[in-house]
């Protein structure tokens, strides 16, 4: 894979945080994402959140499984540790990352592919042990690396680009996420910065493991049957000399709305979604009215935003195993291996 630099513009006046750092120092490499792509969004609104909450570069890290919202750590905080897995396995590795240093400050950034289909168990483990990471899943309902075939996530009814229509029932991550007994659920759309970096740096924030499933729209692969600027129309259309792909440049989607209301947004394809920002009369701190108000509006088509669930008294991973509060670089020898006594009290234990 071929990073590209991004270059290093100097503004006069440029403002600095509260460790001195512009904001242009949380960036990464270019994205190589399609124009218009809302994980771009995603990642201007964790850059944004990390300037303005003050953390250092060095003690962040950032892991990602597969897919393309898997690619997106490249694209800020270049400064920080990082670690692409392996497909779905991204929770695992976070928990080794932690377990190792409690200090860090993680971030993983998944996919509705990488979160709720091949990584759905390690999804879940890793929200009801309560790892205090921000688990961001850059929800678009497709498998944009392989053509756009239908997620976890996908709706039942819609229409893929080639025109088939989803016939299972999707896996809610909110959902899912406050079912499992989350200390953090929220949910944000790409399009409405506003709303998304409140919600990154109250997830950061967060002593546990604070889940974000963002609405980011696929501009390459959420087309549908019927569309005469649909890929696959012309495909059926025209007769190549060369068979490649065209995908136009779209500009990013953006939504404002009030605490409560509902807003209608037609995306690149024609389609709509039907978004709603949770009011201020809403309990986060309730499960099962949580789940009431997500069922609720979800009968009526309606996508449901904001802090949905929140517990501050739920305990860290750390705190049920008892693992050490001092980052494992920083530890004696004599500590990290106790000797050959010590494993054979261990062994003797488990017979």
């Amino acid at each position: 894979m071929t990073f590209i630099a991004k270059p290093k513009i100097k503004l006069p006046g440029e403002q600095l945080n509260e460790i001195g750092l512009k904001r242009s120092d949380y960036e990464g490499v270019l994205s190589t994402l399609c124009a218009g792509c809302g994980h771009d969004s995603i990642t201007a609104a964790i850059v944004q959140a990390f300037w303005e909450l003050s953390i250092a570069p060095k003690d962040v890290v950032k892991l990602s499984g597969i897919g393309c919202s898997s690619k997106t750590p490249a694209y800020f905080i270049s400064g920080a540790h990082g670690f692409n897995s392996v497909h779905g396995r991204m929770p695992a590795v976070a928990s080794g990352a932690l377990a190792a240093n409690r200090d860090l400050v993680a971030i993983g950034v998944s996919g509705d592919g990488d979160s709720l289909s091949i990584g759905f168990g390690q999804f879940g483990h890793a929200v009801r042990r309560n790892v205090n990471m921000l688990y961001i899943i850059e929800n678009n309902g497709v498998y944009g690396l392989t053509k756009g075939q239908f997620s976890a996530s996908a709706d039942r009814g819609s229409k893929s680009k080639r025109g088939a229509v989803n016939r299972m029932r999707s896996i809610d991550p909110v959902a899912t996420a406050i079912a499992l007994g989350g200390s953090f659920v929220a949910r944000g759309f790409s399009g409405d910065r506003e709303q998304l970096v409140p919600l990154i740096k109250a997830g950061i924030k967060h002593r546990g493991c604070a889940v974000i499933d963002v609405i980011s729209p696929c501009v390459t692969f959420n087309d549908h049957e019927g569309s005469t600027k649909s890929y696959a129309y012309t495909r059926s259309h025209y007769n190549p000399a060369v068979n490649a792909e065209y995908i136009a440049p779209a500009e990013e989607i953006k939504a404002n709305y009030d605490k409560g209301e509902t807003m209608l947004v037609t995306l690149h394809d024609g389609s709509r979604i039907l978004l709603r920002k949770a009011d201020s009369s809403f309990p986060p701190t309730l499960r099962s009215a949580a789940m009431r108000y997500l069922e609720a509006h979800s009968s009526r088509g309606e996508v449901v935003t904001g802090v949905l669930y929140i517990n501050e008294d739920m305990p860290l991973v750390h705190d049920i195993a008892g693992t050490t509060a001092t980052p494992l670089t920083d530890l004696p020898y004599e500590r990290l291996s106790p000797g050959s006594e010590a494993l054979n009290r261990l062994q003797k234990r488990m017979r």
